[in-house]
């Protein structure tokens, strides 16, 4: 990746010098000694924008560079998501197999409930959120999210006749990866997506058992003082949420969507399918400005991130930040509205 951004140098400073005051004015207060951001914008499969702001450590004053990696919350689902299809492309599950054949101890709820309504947010999954006690002081984890399903005996509504955006279906999707793969979710995605794309500072991360290099810790603003604030009761669930990446990690994933290195045309086509409220597996599927989009929202604790691709256009965005406000998704936004002016030559 050192090599590919020394070769592409020339590129990049053509065009980061015509957009650097409009960028840098959007980015103000993640500078300095800010909680920072890190921003990559792909055009044509080459990275023609790469900026750093602010700090990745503010306790001991490690800056964000485009190596750091910072928690995805949901941008996980992609990846989570992308796990499931490929265990269905290798013939080991179905996307309408349901929850109870899987689990045959799940509440009878589950008869209704298909792979599909879980990676769609059709299935009416109870929150987990709302079920862990206010006296808990262990972090919650997928197995537990589980459980916590098992315990209760009724959905939001019949599955597959509403979309209610659901971690706990996230959750229970990596508990049906880790029974029929026979391994967890940390090395499935490590051994299927990691490895093969070179991803090399990606994991999911799990307190105890991996590191997470280059590490951006979470923090949020509070009446001008900076607090920390990068775990929570939840953060040890995977599937919703639990990896770390570099927006130069996620380059090669936004490579690999554009070539179908993991799945299939028609397997890619599926997962890029909008069901109910325009969601696919992972993936918002919608239009800006009348271009067709994929793109995703994270937040947590104390992070914020967004990846837009507008596959048509062969240009992506990827914004992550590690605070917890404000919201970013119109940030992208507007650096999307100032690439497209770049190309139409407005």
């Amino acid at each position: 990746m050192k090599i590919l951004i020394f070769l592409l140098l020339p590129v990049l400073f053509l065009i980061s010098c015509s957009k650097d005051q409009q960028i840098n004015k959007l980015f103000r207060i993640y500078s300095g000694k800010n909680p920072g951001a890190s921003l990559m914008v792909i055009k044509d499969g080459i990275p023609v924008l790469i900026k750093s702001f602010g700090m990745a450590n503010i306790e001991k004053e490690i800056p964000v560079v485009p190596e750091t990696n910072f928690r995805l919350a949901s941008l996980t689902k992609q990846f989570t998501a992308m796990a499931i299809m490929l265990m269905i492309q290798d013939g080991k599950i179905c996307l309408d197999d349901k929850l109870k054949d899987i689990f045959p101890d799940f509440p009878d709820y589950g008869k209704n409930i298909s792979i599909r309504h879980l990676l769609q947010h059709t299935s009416g999954l109870i929150d987990y959120e709302t079920l862990i006690p206010d006296t808990a002081t262990k972090q919650v984890s997928d197995r537990d999210v589980l459980n916590l399903m098992m315990g209760v005996d009724s959905t939001y509504f019949q599955p597959g006749t509403q979309h209610r955006y659901s971690n706990s279906a996230y959750a229970v999707l990596v508990m049906i990866l880790e029974k029929l793969s026979g391994i967890s979710f940390s090395e499935f995605l490590k051994t299927n997506i990691f490895i093969p794309l070179q991803m090399t500072n990606t994991v999911a991360f799990t307190e105890g058992k991996n590191e997470v290099s280059h590490r951006a810790l979470g923090y949020h603003i509070e009446k001008e003082a900076i607090l920390f604030s990068d775990q929570s009761p939840t953060s040890a669930v995977l599937g919703d949420g639990g990896i770390y990446s570099s927006v130069y990690d996620l380059y090669k994933w936004d490579q690999a969507l554009n070539t179908n290195t993991l799945l299939s045309k028609d397997w890619f086509l599926e997962y890029v399918k909008p069901g109910l409220e325009g969601y696919g597996f992972g993936w918002h599927i919608d239009t800006y400005k009348g271009k067709y989009r994929m793109s995703h929202t994270g937040s947590t604790c104390g992070f914020r991130n967004v990846i837009q691709r507008y596959p048509d256009d062969n240009l992506t965005i990827i914004l992550l930040t590690n605070r917890r406000e404000p919201d970013i998704e119109p940030l992208a936004d507007r650096i999307a509205e100032i690439f497209f002016n770049l190309q139409s030559g407005k």
